[in-house]
């Protein structure tokens, strides 16, 4: 067991004032690439269930007309700022290109710092409930200080200082604005109609993989988009699966190399590479000329532990 935490070791040396870009990169590509990558998607989702942003989503069309693509493009625009860094050229270029798609529409500061707060906090709690370890007090100041500066560099106002200020964002933002709305309903199903088409759950029949889904959200997020609450047992029987996949996780050695959401088998939308100044919408159309953008080859896919 010696071995399994080397990577926590490293983490552990370095400060996360200063070096969270690095602390998060490899909580996410070594670490907790599966767990992070669910963390955020769920948390993706879980801002569906507030009208002012599940609606927006809904008029635009993007998440159930081109579900698939718009699931795409926000994994590797954040993808592209974990790996290389925010400050690096293409991170600089994803927070452009996010900023630019955001600006096209009007979007408050409250609901872009309540889904900022979304991917500080479900990763925590994801990872706490279900990961082969928990968070360190390192990883959790790590995580807040990476939303933090991508919030900075989006613009965002009023950013809250603290993992546990997030929290209370979090917690208090939702119980004010959690609500039904049938726009964003309509943008849930097609997200959860999408999950079901990714491997392994494309094995599975779709109304197992739904019922699977449901399990895993708490009652008010049911309540918000009018879904049925799962039976007990079966919402413990999935739970407790997720806490024995990350006990029989904990019990294999370290990753060695670093393992990028863009590898995940379900980015399905450029088979031949993309180029992130191009992933995205354009709603009043592309300002620069793309003749012959340099693209990012997708790699095959490998299992994310």
């Amino acid at each position: 067991m010696g071995r399994r935490f080397e990577i926590r070791r490293c983490i552990e040396a370095l400060d996360p004032a200063r070096e969270f870009a690095e602390i998060y990169r490899l909580m996410g590509t070594h670490e907790f690439p599966w767990d992070l990558n669910q963390a955020l998607s769920f948390a993706l989702f879980r801002t569906y269930a507030v009208p002012s942003i599940g609606g927006l989503l809904a008029r635009t069309g993007e998440f159930t007309q081109r579900t698939q693509k718009r699931y795409d493009d926000t994994v590797l625009i954040l993808d592209a700022v974990l790996e290389h860094g925010p400050a690096s050229d293409e991170g600089r270029t994803a927070i452009r290109r996010m900023n630019r798609m955001h600006r096209a529409y009007d979007i408050g500061n409250d609901d872009l710092r309540y889904v900022l707060a979304t991917f500080v906090v479900l990763p925590i709690r994801w990872i706490d409930a279900y990961g082969w370890r928990r968070l360190t007090e390192t990883e959790r100041v790590a995580s807040a200080n990476y939303y933090r500066d991508l919030g900075r560099r989006m613009g965002i106002r009023d950013i809250p200082q603290t993992w546990q200020s997030f929290a209370r964002c979090l917690d208090a933002y939702e119980r004010e604005h959690f609500g039904v709305d049938a726009g964003a309903r309509d943008v849930a199903e097609s997200t959860l109609a999408l999950l079901s088409t990714f491997p392994p759950n494309d094995r599975l029949p779709t109304a197992l993989v739904r019922r699977i889904s449901l399990a895993v959200m708490e009652a008010p997020l049911l309540d918000a988009f009018g879904f049925p609450h799962p039976h007990p047992v079966f919402r413990a029987l999935v739970r407790g699966g997720l806490v024995a996949r990350g006990r029989f996780v904990r019990f294999l050695p370290p990753r060695r190399t670093p393992f990028f959401a863009r590898q995940l088998p379900q980015i399905r939308s450029y088979p031949h590479g993309y180029d992130v100044a191009r992933l995205g919408t354009f709603p009043d159309g592309c300002p620069v000329p793309h003749p012959r953008p340099a693209v990012a080859t997708l790699p095959s896919p490998e299992r994310a532990g």
